[in-house]
């Protein structure tokens, strides 16, 4: 993989918009697992695991998949770029190598016309229920292709629900949209789902 990162990022502010990005890591970790908390595990109790789970790991409880988190993200297993405003973290954008982001919705239909795997892959995001439409996932995107960036770079896939014509609420759209990766200059590849896409685009390396 290109630039695939050893361990745990920098925890240097990265500024703009209004709010402030910061990898995750041991140092921002109570911040993420304040807002996990605040919304009761997130998802069921997911603590922003499934997609490093491979299928045969099978369900866990809600306080198993927050050891298992915390110990990726002291390994340097577990990458996102963590949005803040002051000193409480209110979103986050997921992203990873397929080693460390092995599971994706509509896998087996993404799996039957791969060709070649991505170096990086953005697989979730999530967003303070309270701040919800103030462009924290389009920020969160753009400081997690900035972080991919630092790490190295090169090909990076997300798997976008279109939403064009239809109403979906927010809670529902943790992939992110079409539409806010195609403004970040993702291109669409190919359909995995009736409303899934498979988008990429090359981050060179800074």
């Amino acid at each position: 993989m290109a630039g695939r990162a050893s361990g745990p990022g920098p925890t240097g502010p990265i500024s703009g918009s209004g709010f402030v990005a910061r990898p995750l890591s041991p140092e921002t970790w109570d911040a993420f697992a304040r807002l996990v908390e605040k919304h009761n595990g997130i998802f069921g109790g997911c603590w922003c695991i499934s997609f490093h789970l491979a299928p045969h790991e099978g369900k866990r409880t809600a306080s198993e998949y927050r050891a298992m988190k915390e110990a990726r993200v002291h390994e340097g297993r577990a990458h996102a770029a963590l949005v803040f405003d002051g000193p409480d973290a209110v979103g986050w954008c997921q992203f990873g190598s397929t080693t460390e982001l092995p599971n994706i919705r509509s896998r087996k239909r993404y799996e039957e016309g791969l060709a070649t795997a991505p170096d990086w892959r953005i697989t979730c995001f999530f967003i303070d229920r309270e701040r919800r439409g103030e462009g924290i996932a389009s920020y969160a995107l753009q400081q997690a292709l900035r972080e991919i960036a630092r790490l190295g770079g090169g090909t990076v896939e997300a798997y976008p629900e279109d939403v064009t014509g239809r109403k979906v609420s927010r809670s529902f759209l943790c992939s992110g949209t079409l539409g806010m990766f195609e403004k970040a200059g993702f291109a669409r590849t190919r359909k995995i789902a009736m409303h899934r896409w498979v988008v990429a685009r090359t981050v060179p390396a800074g």
